[in-house]
């Protein structure tokens, strides 16, 4: 049985889709009853549901499990005691592998969620289990949460340089890894960097758009202040507003770059051109008009 948290956002979807396939029995932990209904439904074994913060919960959830493949909430800022917590109720319950859902360049102190994955990176060495740690770039899904907009306006636009480049990846080879990873013991007590074949810039990646689309599309910088004003209107709250923004802006300096090697090892195949995914994808939303 493995232990699958943070399994009804799009990550652990996507993972908890691939242990579905390979007929993995897994218990997710969600944070609702619904959320763990609808994964009962597609096929997750065992569902518990509450507050992660609850350590009578996470003592429960990890009784009787051989594996964790942990998804922290995005941009907690209790990131680091959630992790503390978790491996200290996994070591006590004897779990024998715990794989870590991290993020690429956890050292970068500018961004405080990076530099938590980071700190609960460090508990791992001591916690006496075998452990992996696996560190995606962002994901190309980001981009296609916008996609109608895009298409609408003819504009890509982003809260930080057009030419910074960063090394986006398809969430469903993140997935694919994350099975390898847990499945296959030559993985263990190893860290895996998980990044896209080509760091674009934004202005290419509006260009990859254009191309597939067939309109077009150009990459713009939205001031910082108006995203802020956006995000507030969608009621996020002040860590995360504050925590992204200086992830923007370290994104506007410096990018986010990596490289595509050791994901492709572990899938087997070059990780998911940008234009592949975007094809596939406006192929699907035109099918699903």
């Amino acid at each position: 049985m493995i232990l699958l948290t943070g399994a009804a956002g799009k990550t652990g979807r996507a993972v908890l889709n691939k242990l579905i396939a390979a007929g993995v029995d897994t218990r997710v932990l969600t944070h609702t009853d619904e959320q763990g209904q609808n994964l009962l439904n597609i096929g997750a074994k065992e569902a518990l549901f509450g507050e992660i913060q609850d350590v009578s919960l996470v003592q429960k959830a990890v009784r009787g499990v051989e594996k964790v493949y942990h998804i922290c909430p995005n941009v907690s800022p209790e990131e680091f005691q959630i992790g503390r917590e978790l491996i200290s109720a996994s070591r006590d319950a004897k779990v024998n592998h715990f794989v870590y859902h991290s993020v690429l360049h956890p050292q970068v102190e500018a961004m405080p969620h990076h530099w938590q994955k980071m700190r609960v990176e460090e508990l791992l060495f001591t916690s006496g289990m075998d452990f992996s740690v696996i560190q995606p770039c962002a994901y190309m899904q980001n981009i296609i949460a916008g996609w109608r907009k895009i298409v609408e306006t003819g504009i890509y636009s982003v809260p930080y340089s057009t030419s910074a480049r960063i090394s986006v990846v398809d969430l469903e080879d993140i997935g694919t890894a994350a099975l390898k990873v847990l499945m296959e013991d030559k993985y263990r007590n190893g860290i895996y960097e998980c990044s896209g074949p080509k760091a674009h810039s934004q202005i290419e990646v509006a260009n990859v758009i254009s191309e597939v689309i067939q309109q077009p599309v150009r990459a713009e910088q939205q001031v910082l202040t108006s995203w802020v004003a956006d995000a507030q209107k969608n009621r996020m709250d002040s860590y995360q507003i504050d925590t992204l923004s200086k992830m923007f802006a370290y994104y506007d300096k410096f990018g986010l770059v990596g490289n595509p090697r050791i994901l492709e090892n572990i899938i087997g195949k070059p990780p998911r051109a940008l234009k592949d995914f975007f094809a596939w994808y406006n192929q699907n939303s035109l099918e699903n008009l």
